[in-house]
């Protein structure tokens, strides 16, 4: 290993995104040979880089929580049941959170899809519960409160709630902190000396858009800006619905200074409307994202946006599995009391898509 890798050695959670910058390879690459995967063909060198790489930068090391308290689990496996797992990363994310947080524990995951039908929920449980699995974790993709089927109600082992919560609050739950993500997201406009602030938010029925315009309406009235109706512009997550939003925002006679995309695909469509309209980002608008989609990197300028911490939630819940022995039935509130979700931070990724306003 040489002294750069040494030197890029981080002082926050290694990631494998860090171990494939060091070792000059994909994420892939480095999933393969940490996974001990021999199917695949790799050579002796590059496996090595990796190893080093990931030795060097500590890889593993850092988890939130102590990787002893996996004892209890050391040898068995975790059932994973999520709605989807091909439409977005969430899933993906919240699973290698999982993966990282128990690696070295001897800790198998088990995955099912079940597209959200009951039918296909009932069959995943029994399966993964003759597997062996010693904990179940229940994620969806879209943050939201869900009425779970009477067979979670029955299970012999633990339940943790991934991205969704129960009415009652039965069940420990963890989702993302969306409404200080929204307000966070709209601070750092403010701070930059923006007054008029587009929002372009998601689909309204889903409580991300619904919790990101409070965060943002938060910031507007601390900061003493009044909220403007005609700054908000109605999207559906994706590219073509934000640059159609952004057209909206720029007929205003009075135009935004900057503007607040509730995810990062319809700030890609902001950012090409802003383009075709002669303006550039950031030196006529700034744009701030969410999300930290893998394109926010890819796009120019490179965009500043918010992380969704799905792999801390992933890691989150595997520490409530472990918090509670294997054969013990799933931890539920007491009668009458109700546990609110867990609220994980949504962290700032500062690129070059905002700037000061003068």
């Amino acid at each position: 290993m040489d002294e750069n890798v040494s030197s890029l050695k981080p002082s926050k959670r290694v990631t494998m995104m860090d171990v494939a910058k060091a070792a000059g390879c994909s994420q892939a690459t480095v999933s393969v040979v940490l996974n001990n995967t021999t199917e695949i063909k790799i050579s002796a060198e590059l496996r090595a880089r990796v190893v080093e790489a990931a030795r060097a930068l500590g890889y593993g090391e850092k988890s939130l929580f102590r990787r002893a308290a996996l004892e209890e689990l050391r040898g068995g496996c975790i059932g994973f049941i999520v709605d989807q797992l091909a439409t977005t990363p969430e899933a993906v994310n919240a699973i290698e959170g999982a993966r990282q947080e128990s690696w070295e524990a001897d800790v198998t995951i088990l995955v099912a899809q079940t597209q959200g039908r009951a039918e296909h929920e009932r069959r995943a449980v029994e399966r993964l519960l003759r597997a062996g699995a010693q904990g179940i974790v229940y994620m969806s993709i879209f943050t939201r409160r869900v009425a779970l089927d009477p067979i979670f109600e029955r299970l012999p082992v633990p339940l943790v709630l991934l991205n969704c919560y129960t009415t009652d609050g039965r069940f420990p739950a963890v989702v993302p902190d969306e409404i200080n993500g929204g307000r966070l997201a709209t601070t750092t406009l403010i701070e930059k000396g923006h007054r008029r602030i587009g929002i372009i938010a998601g689909e309204s029925f889903m409580e991300a858009a619904q919790d990101r315009l409070i965060g943002y309406r938060k910031a507007l009235r601390k900061a003493g800006i009044a909220y403007d109706d005609d700054l908000v512009a109605q999207g559906s997550w994706t590219p073509t619905s934000g640059f159609e939003a952004t057209q909206q925002l720029l007929a205003l006679t009075d135009r935004p200074t900057a503007i607040f995309c509730q995810n990062d695909k319809m700030a890609w469509g902001c950012m090409t409307a802003l383009r075709e309209a002669g303006l550039s980002v950031p030196g006529d608008i700034s744009v701030i994202g969410y999300d930290d989609d893998e394109l926010a990197r890819h796009l120019r300028p490179q965009l500043t946006t918010l992380d969704l911490p799905h792999r801390a939630m992933g890691a989150w819940a595997i520490r409530q599995l472990d918090r509670h022995p294997p054969g013990q039935p799933p931890v539920k509130a007491q009668a009458n009391t109700s546990e609110a979700p867990h609220k994980v931070a949504c962290t700032l990724i500062t690129r070059e898509s905002v700037s000061t306003f003068i």
